[in-house]
């Protein structure tokens, strides 16, 4: 099977052993609409940040120092800041003020993972607190931060990482992120993409992925609380 992006529901899907999945944008609600109601409380156009991390080439740079941990946030949130024309002090947090964790891919993700699948977190962060650790760590078989590896998506070398803290050949797994961009890495690895653009169709998608696999005795038993 060639290695795409999944904008279907296959009907019929090899056997995959691993999911990898981005944590803002994916795990979370929207992150651009939250950036979106931040620039607005600011008296800022609603795509002022998107803009700017997207076009700029100051605020790019310094976005990859924050998500490489090259800079620390404080360094982020006060060039970003003198960009925007904002407040600097707890730039990050009101950035991502809207952001909550979206249960349904919560759900989907562990489903996957009862079903016997490998799970991992490829997420290029914003700092180190920006992650509910006892859920991830309940949640995922490997985790690779950005931040903590030195390297962002979409360098080919944190899709290795992920597969590798995950113990799944690339060509055994699917990744998941809502930006465009940081799929065609993985596909080249031989990873199957999905583009995350709500969580209904992704958790649509993953669950006839993976809903084949059966647990493997003692696989991703729950924990003793």
């Amino acid at each position: 099977m060639p290695h795409t992006v999944l904008d279907e529901v296959p009907t019929a899907a090899p056997e995959y052993a691993g999911l990898l999945v981005d944590w803002g944008g994916v795990m979370t609600t929207d992150v651009f609409a939250s950036f979106a109601a931040f620039a607005e409380a600011e008296g800022l156009a609603a795509d002022a940040v998107a803009r700017l991390l997207r076009h700029d080439a100051g605020a790019r740079a310094l976005l990859d120092g924050l998500e490489t941990g090259a800079a620390d946030p404080a360094e982020f949130e006060r060039g970003l800041a003198a960009l925007l024309g904002v407040a600097a002090d707890g730039l990050i947090r009101r950035l991502m003020a809207g952001v909550r964790v979206d249960e349904r891919m919560i759900a989907a993700v562990r489903a996957a993972r009862q079903a016997g699948a490998a799970t991992g977190l490829v997420s290029n962060s914003w700092g180190p607190s920006g992650y509910p650790r006892e859920l991830i760590a309940e949640m995922f078989d490997g985790v690779v931060i950005s931040g903590e590896v030195g390297v962002r998506k979409p360098r080919p070398e944190i899709y290795r990482l992920g597969a590798d803290a995950i113990g799944v050949p690339p060509a055994q797994c699917v990744f998941v992120d809502d930006l465009r961009g940081n799929l065609r890495p993985a596909e080249e690895l031989g990873m199957t993409v999905i583009h995350h653009t709500s969580a209904d169709e992704t958790a649509s998608r993953l669950a006839a992925l993976f809903a084949a696999k059966r647990p493997q005795p003692g696989h991703h038993q729950e924990r003793a609380s």
